[in-house]
């Protein structure tokens, strides 16, 4: 599950646009890769520093830099200084409290997103800060962490085929928030799966796991509703924008993108409503099985009620009892008992109370 970070003292008082990451606690110099391409050349190098990154600023081909690593600072305000970030903008890449978000600026536009991952082992979905900056010829990617969902954009930048090579930098940017909102599906799948078991599960045993099942699958739904929700508006404004840094070439494929995020936000509405039922479905079964183990008790109750008034009537011990003093009176009382036992078992399977 998501840790959600809410570590706004950290920037109480401070000036807008102060840079101060918010995050786990993780300062580490970030590792920073370019792919550097256009139709007739592809190049993919690994910066050590980052006034490397200055000859790109200008270059005519498509630069795609990927930052690994937020927290430290420094870097991302040397790399601000070298692409002309407002401070303002370098503010909200280190805020991984920050919702998604679209922004225009001077020269470029500014995209945040929430890059999610399905963890196998935990069964739970972990969401991770992305900025995206789009300039003339650029695109700066900063993640959190390293590992992401574009391998096959690399690897389709690396290819010749791919209509990406002929395209410029609004396209990269396209393609990046694509494979986030794609990366979406393959989450929601396997949420799927898990909202199938656990309902199986519902009818063969519901049991107090079943319900911290159901209550975490929907908060990682909150989770991602959370994720998906503002990005709807951020996919609408790029589809509207004035701005000349996207093509209608590009635009066109922002719609197909918007589709997808409404879809996407429909399926998460689906899934909440699902679990919702889910919950009501458990209630019941809980409180079915709950009324039969009540049923059980309260026959066996009511069939010891005359058993108990026999057996205090003659535990008296009065001597002037004459039933203690009869050779049958003992098996006449445990007769009697039998038969009262007997008679009101027939009466509550006659009533199809049993």
């Amino acid at each position: 599950m998501a840790k959600f970070n809410f570590q706004v003292s950290k920037t109480s008082g401070k000036a807008p646009g102060t840079v101060v990451y918010l995050g786990e606690k993780e300062v580490r110099p970030p590792k920073i890769t370019v792919l550097n391409y256009n139709p007739d050349k592809c190049e993919f190098e690994q910066i050590t520093s980052v006034e490397e990154l200055a000859r790109f600023r200008d270059d005519p081909a498509v630069t795609w830099i990927n930052i690994d690593g937020i927290s430290h600072v420094e870097t991302i305000e040397k790399i601000g200084e070298i692409f002309g970030l407002h401070p303002l903008l370098l503010e909200d890449i280190v805020d991984t409290n920050q919702r998604p978000k679209y922004e225009e600026f001077d020269n470029g536009i500014f995209l945040v997103l929430k890059m999610l991952t399905f963890n196998e082992k935990t069964q739970l979905v972990e969401a991770e800060h992305l900025s995206l900056v789009l300039g003339k010829n650029f695109v700066i990617s900063f993640q959190e962490h390293e590992g992401d969902v574009f391998e096959n954009i690399r690897y389709r930048i690396k290819e010749t085929k791919w209509r990406i090579r002929k395209l410029g930098a609004d396209y990269l940017a396209y393609a990046l928030t694509d494979a986030v909102v794609d990366n979406y599906f393959a989450i929601l799948e396997r949420l799927g799966e898990n909202i199938e078991t656990v309902e199986e599960q519902i009818v063969k045993a519901a049991d107090d796991n079943i319900q911290r099942r159901i209550y975490l699958l929907k908060r990682e739904l909150i989770m991602l509703r959370k994720s998906v929700w503002p990005l709807r508006e951020v996919i609408n404004s790029m589809q509207k924008n004035e701005s000349k840094m996207i093509t209608k070439t590009t635009n066109l494929f922002l719609r197909d993108l918007y589709d997808h995020t409404i879809q996407t936000i429909d399926t998460i509405e689906t899934m909440r409503d699902i679990l919702t039922g889910m919950l009501d479905i458990y209630m019941s079964v809980v409180s079915n099985r709950m009324n039969s183990i009540m049923k059980v008790l309260t026959i066996i109750a009511t069939i010891f009620i005359p058993l108990t008034f026999i057996a205090g009537v003659y535990g008296m011990n009065f001597d002037d009892m004459p039933e203690l003093h009869q050779k049958w009176g003992y098996p006449a009382v445990l007769a009697l008992m039998a038969a009262v036992t007997i008679g009101m078992l027939l009466f509550f399977r006659r009533k199809k109370w049993i």
